[in-house]
């Protein structure tokens, strides 16, 4: 079967936005270049721009690819699991999986390093930065709620003080693994995570470190 125009356009614009997502994980969104991205992929300078039309777009799109692959690793996991301290530690440990991945693949994480480089820059490409970031901590924030609820979180624990910790553990592990290329740094921030959710676990067995 012949492959369609549209499948090919599809494939193209995937390809393009992969590369730009390792880009800016490691480079910045501001190194994204239409020529870039068209000579490291072999394809026509006019090919690239007729598929995003300007540099703002084709780093909106590159933020957009790069939350649908933390949706699929690392929410996406999560959502299988019952609600409760078990969808909270799937969480956790998909969290880092996806992290230490990146880490190991390009050095640097996609949200941390783009959301460094526009903390400070307002526009549309930090609009969509900061969107991803709530959203990411309102689910993370409201995952712990729901433990709570189901009783499986102790009644005295501050959710939102409990994600900034377990986010702290992560931003570090990936901090070390960048700058000193340790990627075991990983199996320790697990088990720092283990272990604050046991503390805050109304059944700690469940938790095993």
């Amino acid at each position: 079967m012949t492959e369609t125009r549209p499948a090919r356009g599809h494939d193209t614009r995937r390809a393009i936005l992969r590369e730009a997502v390792q880009v800016g994980a490691v480079e910045g969104l501001d190194r994204l270049t239409i020529g870039r991205l068209a000579t490291a992929l072999g394809a026509s300078k006019s090919g690239v721009f007729g598929l995003f039309g300007s540099k703002e777009e084709l780093q909106l799109a590159a933020i957009e690819e790069a939350k649908s692959t933390f949706v699929a690793e690392v929410i996406g996991p999560a959502l299988r699991r019952p609600s409760g301290i078990d969808r909270l530690r799937t969480l956790c440990e998909a969290w880092l999986d996806h992290t230490s991945k990146d880490a190991a693949a390009d050095g640097a994480c996609f949200f941390l390093s783009v959301g460094s480089e526009y903390g400070s820059r307002p526009g549309r490409v930090r609009d969509a930065i900061v969107s991803v970031w709530q959203q990411w901590h309102d689910f993370h924030r409201q995952t712990i709620v729901e433990a709570q609820q189901l009783g499986e979180i102790t009644p005295g624990t501050d959710p939102a003080q409990l994600a900034f910790e377990l986010a702290a553990i992560e931003r570090s592990a990936v901090a070390d693994a960048t700058l000193l290329d340790d990627t075991a740094v990983f199996d320790r921030a697990r088990t720092a995570m283990l272990r604050l959710l046991r503390e805050h676990a109304t059944d700690p067995d469940r938790i095993a470190v």
